[in-house]
């Protein structure tokens, strides 16, 4: 190597040195004017606590929208809840309301069943009864007929005689009266009651 080439390299190799040189002292004089600008690290200081601030605002009310989100979803829950178990409580006032009704009914018929009986036995008994003296009374009547057939005057004897001859008239007023007798009773008893 020559003189010149090293002197050259030298050179080269000084040349960096400087410029590595004047870079640190460059480093050095920003960081240390950094630190006495006091303005500007208060900006820079303002600026990240807005930053900050801002990030913290979103978040918060992400936050209050989500539990708002979570409290309405409750709400309408509870009042889907409340609704349903109304519904059910209607419901079932209803079926209680129509079970009743079906027993009444019932109770209804069966007493009107058992008073229809009871009628209708009393209007058995009452006509039986109607006929017996009906019939007692047709054979009193045909007896008393023949008897006042041999006492009445003359006159008198062409009805009576009709009357023997035909019975059936004399028994239908003898049934007819019963009747009435027995209509007459019937009221009274249920008149009482």
């Amino acid at each position: 190597m020559t003189d010149r080439e090293s002197a050259k390299e030298t050179a080269a190799q000084l040349r960096r040195q400087i410029a590595r040189t004047r870079s640190q002292l460059g480093e050095t004089v920003e960081e240390l004017a950094g630190r006495t600008d006091l303005r500007g690290r208060a900006r820079a200081r303002t600026a990240d606590l807005r930053d900050r601030a801002g990030a913290m605002t979103v978040q918060l009310r992400s936050t209050a929208a989500q539990a708002s989100h979570t409290l309405q979803e409750r709400a309408t829950h509870a009042g889907h809840s409340a609704r349903g178990r109304a519904l059910e409580a209607r419901h079932s006032a209803r079926d209680k309301a129509l079970e009743a009704r079906h027993t009444a009914q019932d109770k209804a018929l069966r007493a009107g069943h058992t008073a229809q009986d009871k009628a209708l036995r009393a209007g058995h008994s009452a006509q039986e009864k109607a006929l017996r003296a009906g019939r007692s009374a047709q054979g009193g009547a045909t007896d008393a007929g023949r008897t006042a057939e041999r006492r009445v005057p003359a006159p008198v004897r062409g009805p009576v005689r009709f009357a023997l001859r035909h019975p059936r008239p004399v028994v239908i007023v003898g049934a007819t009266g019963a009747a009435c007798v027995a209509a007459v009773i019937l009221g009274r008893r249920r008149a009482k009651h």
